[in-house]
């Protein structure tokens, strides 16, 4: 039987990956619950488990007191000095108790306990496992449908993919495999969930770094993304060593590393632009490719003002406004996009209003002036009387 139960644990341990100490802690707590049906429920009972030898021994744990209520649970000073030398007020002593048969039940509520206590070694093993993960990629497979929600097998344990986290046009079915983003790891009542996404902007960062060495190795960093999942992203990149152009890194060799994202995302359009301190010039790279005639800033708003030629207007403002708002997104700034024309038009506008409140302002003394004359004129005859 020791024999067994030495091996059982060790088996364990490899299986579930659980440190063999929390197996024993679990075996004896296990054991003690068992023995409170073989003693007697009133009993406080400990198991001591001899990793040596693979047997349990019971004891009987009773509290030292100056007064015993519960002799059951309690024992005199005075008693418990005939055992042990030195001993003191609300100490534990432990007394062995005889063998005993536990029987079917007791052996039942054990085997539950050590059940209960692995599952939750188990759980709060994968949720320290996956803890320091988040902001990190994971290779999932598809496992199930729940709800809207996707169940993913990310390797010992399951995340949970939800519909917001999903890009619209992609088909999740069992058995695919794909990478996700970890937001977030949570304790819950049924175990540690970790939500993943597919829509998050730093998958598509954290792509670029597993397909490019030189962002691993810090030569190349993304300083910023901005992405509509399903349609497009823009990545900001700066390069650190002058021989290095960060954004042919990120392309590869004939697109190489940049289609190995695009395909792991499911063909959506990626913009790689060189990023810039100076606003107005990265304004200008975050719209390409349209091409920009000029960038006014207002720091004070945190606003830019765009013009671009006639013929890239569309291009500038993207399918349904997409590419300035993606632009807006990278740059930090809130980007107005107009032609020349449209620009034209309202400095003509600004200047005629500006000229006409200068004109009213001008007027405005010279009638006060007449009503003047015309006052002096009224008043003459009535001086005269």
């Amino acid at each position: 039987m020791s024999s067994i139960v030495l091996e059982a644990l060790d088996q364990l341990a490899r299986e579930k990956r659980i440190d063999r100490k929390e197996l024993i802690e679990a075996l004896e707590a296990a054991m003690a619950s068992a023995g409170r049906k073989a003693y007697g429920a009133n009993l406080n009972i400990a198991m001591h488990f001899d990793e040596h030898s693979g047997k349990f021994t019971a004891y009987q744990v009773k509290k030292v007191v100056a007064e015993v209520v519960d002799p059951d649970k309690e024992i005199l000073l005075e008693e418990a000095l005939e055992h042990v030398k030195e001993v003191e007020i609300d100490q534990d002593l432990e007394f062995a108790l005889p063998p005993v048969d536990f029987g079917r039940i007791a052996a039942q509520t054990a085997k539950q306990v050590v059940v209960q206590r692995v599952r939750e070694a188990e759980r709060e093993k994968v949720f320290e496992d996956y803890k320091n993960r988040i902001n990190d990629v994971l290779t999932a497979e598809v496992l199930r449908m729940d709800g809207r929600s996707v169940i993913l097998d990310i390797g010992g344990a399951e995340a949970v993919l939800p519909p917001k986290e999903q890009v619209y046009k992609e088909e999740y079915l069992p058995s695919d495999r794909l990478k996700v983003f970890v937001t977030d790891v949570r304790r819950t009542a049924k175990g540690p969930q970790i939500v993943v996404s597919r829509t998050h902007p730093n998958l598509v960062k954290k792509l670029f770094e597993l397909e490019v060495p030189e962002i691993a190795e810090g030569v190349v960093e993304i300083k910023g993304a901005a992405r509509e999942a399903g349609v497009r992203t823009k990545i900001a990149v700066q390069s650190f060593d002058e021989k290095v152009d960060p954004v042919g890194a990120c392309v590869g060799m004939k697109g190489i590393r940049v289609q190995s994202v695009v395909t792991e995302i499911l063909g959506e359009k990626i913009d790689i632009i060189p990023w810039s301190d100076d606003p107005a010039k990265f304004i200008t790279s975050a719209l390409s490719p349209a091409k920009i005639s000029r960038v006014t800033l207002y720091p004070d708003e945190k606003r830019a003002e765009v013009v671009v030629a006639e013929d890239q207007l569309s291009l500038a403002i993207g399918k349904k406004g997409q590419n300035v708002r993606l632009a807006g997104k990278l740059s930090g700034w809130k980007v107005d996009v107009r032609s020349e024309v449209q620009a034209a038009e309202e400095a003509l506008r600004a200047a005629g209003l500006q000229l006409a409140q200068q004109e009213a302002g001008a007027s405005e003394p010279e009638k006060d002036e007449a009503v003047g004359e015309e006052g002096k004129d009224a008043e003459a005859p009535a001086t005269e009387e």
